[in-house]
């Protein structure tokens, strides 16, 4: 077996630490499926794999960042989960994830409530259930700071000097693990200490950043691209909703990237019961709804351009929605919903139509197929992921063709059967996969580097009161 120096010159860093950490997992895999997997050490699997155990450890600092890392593997390459191997794995991974102690994680984020939006809506979920797991998680956001609306987002607040309040809160923290899940001020100022410290962390691509500031600035691509690499570069580990996404990251030069699924409150979100009033009553059918921000980037004008019987209905709001209502007088403008209303919002649907091209996920198709509503999508990040093979929903022929006949195809749909395929995302799973994905210190180094800093701390404020 060739040790890490015996690799071919031509292969550069990036490519030597891929083969690295295939090796080390490759012995993972061996070791599980082996059954013995519980009782290796580090220096074990560094033997096996042909390489130092400070390499192991440098890659992957706990057993936690470890076994994650190959649970995030074995789903990245697709295996039918009903494989007798691959349940055996599953039981491996999940002894080590269910014995895991409990974390201080912190989270830095430029989104956050009140804004509505799914990255909000993913955060929030997930921070439940992980403070219901047992873990502290301390969240950076806007709201903590001097901040000015977003132009054409006034709901947006855009964080002023972020930095040193930022870097106050890592101290009076002291966090294990750390999440830097957008790209703006806050998550900037986040990601300088993390590099300056030296602390690890990982992120998350929630955003089609690029093509939204291409959308609406004109900028080219390669130049939004080009500085989401930038911030990402130094991340752990790169959290991703879908493959589709997985792989157009890969193809524009991002590594690091794993899987995070997402899930879907199905008790918020149900269908119709007997008595439920229809918010839509009067109106002529079917409906055909869209929810989610009125916003050039959102490409709802592909879906208010449909020749669709019945109604056509938008829930949200948005820089967007004065020009598209009086553009589309037929069309039925609700502004923005929330939390019962616009359950029955989806609920009362025939179809939910999505037309997004820029989204990475899009938690609203979960939300729709919870209450029954099947939905029709282009073939974009997120649709083609969720839609195929699930009888939920139909997908367009192409990114630009095809989407008034998915709208009509998806009406025949057996709405029991939507609702049905929905009940299997759930927000506890979606927040095991966050934290199996977070990449905590080693306890030993963890607590000399905070001791370390706030010794520094009273001697740097002992030398100004002298």
């Amino acid at each position: 077996m060739k040790a890490i120096g015996d690799m071919p010159e031509s292969l550069s860093r990036g490519q030597q630490k891929a083969q690295t950490e295939a090796r080390i997992l490759d012995v993972v895999s061996r070791l599980l499926e082996e059954g013995r997997l519980e009782e290796a050490a580090f220096s074990e699997i560094a033997r096996l794999a042909g390489v130092g155990e400070r390499t192991v450890y440098r890659y992957f600092p706990t057993r936690d960042a470890l076994m994650g890392a190959f649970w995030a593997r074995l789903q990245a390459e697709g295996l039918p989960p009903s494989r007798p191997s691959m349940r055996r794995v599953r039981e491996g991974v999940r002894t080590e994830i269910d014995g895991r102690r409990q974390l201080r994680i912190l989270i830095a984020t430029d989104a956050w409530e009140p804004q509505v939006n799914g990255v909000v809506r993913t955060l929030t979920r997930v921070i439940d259930e992980m403070r219901g797991m047992g873990h502290t998680v301390e969240v950076i956001s806007p709201d903590q700071f001097r901040s000015f609306p977003l132009p054409t987002y006034p709901e947006i607040k855009v964080a002023v000097g972020a930095y040193e309040p930022v870097r106050e809160h890592f101290k009076a923290f002291e966090p294990q693990a750390i999440h830097i899940a957008t790209e703006g001020p806050i998550g900037l100022a986040a990601r300088r200490i993390c590099v300056e410290w030296k602390l690890p962390f990982t992120t998350s691509y929630h955003t089609r950043f690029p093509e939204y500031v291409s959308a609406r600035l004109p900028l080219p691509l390669s130049a939004g691209y080009a500085y989401m690499r930038w911030f990402h570069k130094p991340s752990g580990r790169l959290m991703v909703a879908t493959p589709t996404m997985r792989d157009e990251l890969v193809q524009h030069g991002f590594r690091n990237i794993t899987a995070w699924s997402r899930g879907v409150d199905t008790e918020q979100f149900h269908p119709l019961g007997e008595g439920d009033p229809d918010v839509y009553a009067g109106l002529p059918r079917p409906i055909f709804l869209s929810v989610g921000r009125v916003a050039v980037e959102k490409n709802i004008e592909a879906f208010l351009a449909l020749d669709l019987p019945g109604t056509k209905v938008v829930v949200g709001d948005g820089p967007q929605r004065e020009e598209l209502e009086a553009r589309y007088p037929g069309a039925i403008f609700r502004g923005a919903r929330f939390d019962d209303d616009l359950a029955a919002h989806f609920a009362g649907a025939d179809v939910f139509v999505f037309p997004s091209l820029t989204d990475t996920f899009g938690l609203v198709i979960l939300e729709a197929m919870a209450t029954g509503t099947p939905v029709a999508a282009y073939p974009a990040p997120g649709p083609i992921d969720i839609i195929p093979g699930s009888g939920a929903g139909v997908l367009a022929l192409t990114a630009t063709e095809g989407l008034r006949e998915a709208c009509l195809e998806a009406v025949k749909l057996d709405r029991t059967a939507v609702r049905r395929f929905a009940e299997g995302f759930s927000w506890r799973a979606c927040a095991e996969d966050f934290v199996r994905n977070l990449q905590p210190w080693p306890e030993p180094e963890k607590n000399r580097f905070w001791r370390r800093l706030r010794r520094m701390t009273r001697l740097r404020k002992s030398r100004e009161d002298v």
